[in-house]
Parts: structure tokens; sequence; C-alpha cells
């Protein structure tokens, strides 16, 4: 698992590599990356966890089942707190990343 610091250390090694053989080659890896990196976005933002599309997507279908509209309050608690925990695991990622480039893991 890597993020933005990795992924473009990543990118790097691609491109350095790719240019070994061709211009066209370093061009290639960094456009199947680009693709790799949206199909990822789309997949990881459907997932059902609050803040992102796939937890409001939970909240759209568990208010169909009971037919009663959660209040905008605690919705937006809910959001908060989902929120609250990917930062904190965007924050461990980074560290991780960090760490990796430096050597100390």
């Amino acid at each position: 698992m890597m993020g933005p610091i990795g992924i473009t250390s990543f990118i790097g090694q691609a491109t350095t590599e790719g240019l070994k053989t061709s211009t066209l080659a370093a061009i290639n890896n960094i456009i199947a990356i680009m693709a790799m990196i949206t199909i990822n976005l789309g997949v990881i933002n459907l997932l059902p966890l609050p803040a992102l599309d796939g937890g409001r997507l939970l909240i759209l279908i568990f208010e169909m089942i009971t037919r009663k509209k959660i209040k905008s309050k605690y919705e937006g608690w809910i959001h908060a707190i989902g929120f609250l925990l990917l930062i904190i695991f965007m924050i461990f990622i980074s560290y991780s990343d960090i760490a990796r480039l430096c050597g100390w893991i």
C-alpha cells in the first residue's frame, strides 16, 4: 500500500526503467500507472465507508429499507468520524512511505 509519496517514487522508478528501453516505453509505463491509479480510486471511493461515496450509498440504502430519513445531524457526525479515520489512515500511510524512502523499514 502506498500513498502519494510512495506513488511518486514508484512512477520515478517505472519511468527510469522505461527510459532504459525507449521514451515510448517510459510513456507507456506512466500511462499504465495512471490508469491503475484511476481504477483503484474509483473502486476505493465506492467502499461503504463514511465520508466516501460508498458510505453515502449505504446511508441511502438504509433509508430506503427503513423508510426513515436519518437526521442530518447524525449523518454529519457519521461522515465526520469517517473522515477523521481516513485522515489518520492517510498520515499512517504517508509515514510508511517516508520511512520506506529513508530506509527505516
